[in-house]
């Protein structure tokens, strides 16, 4: 099975690389599944459901979320209705929406999907995300209930996410971090068979701060006060994400990292481009 993962889709710029380029990229590579984080898709901060409908046009199989989950209001309607958009796991209790959901992959593949929001850094008080993780996994287990599961942890600290690829290798095909906006170079398969990486990076522009115009976060470092919004980088955005060769027990066979277009030095899995 052939896995995509993308990072955090940040405003309009990476909303247009997604629709302009992963069409090509899952007949050029013959994906099986895609899975995209959404959660800074509307202008940079959360997702509506035309937004959601687009990613899912353009070859999303699920969309996960993050922090920005309900930033925009509407989502706390159509999450409800959403099959394929998966919030934080770790929610309270009556959250809209769900944290894990099981979608079938375009070869008939059953693939489960959770998000789960880390602690450290996060300024928000969820449920445990490790012991989140480990009910989902229990409750639809790798090569019984699913033919694969992949793992969006969003969070901030490198430490915690080790940790947690860690906690869950053997029991999932990929647990992959986002939130941090910028792809780290760790990506591989861990002793017991799962891909990991620590940070996915976003589908954005690279040519800002995290995805957002410069001169605001730039101004609010120096004078430790805002004088604007946030806006989102309006040039040409990079797709970064993870690149998965699934066996056939479920585990990852080989990894890659990708990033196509934009700013960043680019980079696609050789396994699937011979």
């Amino acid at each position: 099975m052939r896995l995509l993962f993308l990072g955090d889709v940040v405003g309009r710029a990476g909303r247009t690389a997604v629709a302009e380029r992963l069409p090509e990229l899952r007949r050029r590579w013959a994906l099986d599944v895609v899975v995209i984080n959404g959660e800074n898709s509307a202008g940079g901060f959360g997702i509506t459901e035309t937004i959601y409908e687009e990613l899912l046009d353009a070859g999303a199989d699920a969309v996960t979320l993050g922090n920005h989950a309900f930033d925009q209001r509407e989502a706390l309607v159509f999450a409800e209705r959403a099959d394929r958009l998966v919030r934080p796991a770790n929610f309270p209790k009556g959250t809209p929406g769900r944290g894990a959901q099981l979608i079938e992959a375009r070869n008939g593949a059953r693939v489960l999907v959770v998000n789960v929001m880390g602690h450290v850094f996060m300024g928000t008080a969820l449920d445990d995300p490790f012991r989140t993780a480990d009910a989902a996994l229990e409750a639809c287990p790798l090569g019984l209930a699913c033919d694969a599961a992949v793992v969006d942890f969003h969070a901030e600290a490198t430490s915690e996410k080790q940790a947690f690829g860690h906690f869950l290798d053997g029991r999932a095909t990929l647990v992959v971090g986002t939130h941090t906006h910028t792809p780290t170079s760790d990506h591989r398969v861990l002793p017991g068979g799962t891909a990991y990486m620590s940070d996915a990076g976003m589908c954005g522009d690279y040519d800002g701060v995290l995805g957002m115009k410069k001169d605001e976060p730039i101004q609010r470092f120096l004078r430790k006060l805002p004088s604007g919004r946030f806006e989102p980088s309006e040039g040409v955005a990079t797709l970064s994400g993870l690149a998965v060769e699934v066996g056939p027990d479920g585990l990852a066979a080989r990894v890659a990292a990708v990033r196509v277009g934009g700013a960043l030095e680019q980079a696609t899995p050789s396994f699937w481009d011979d």
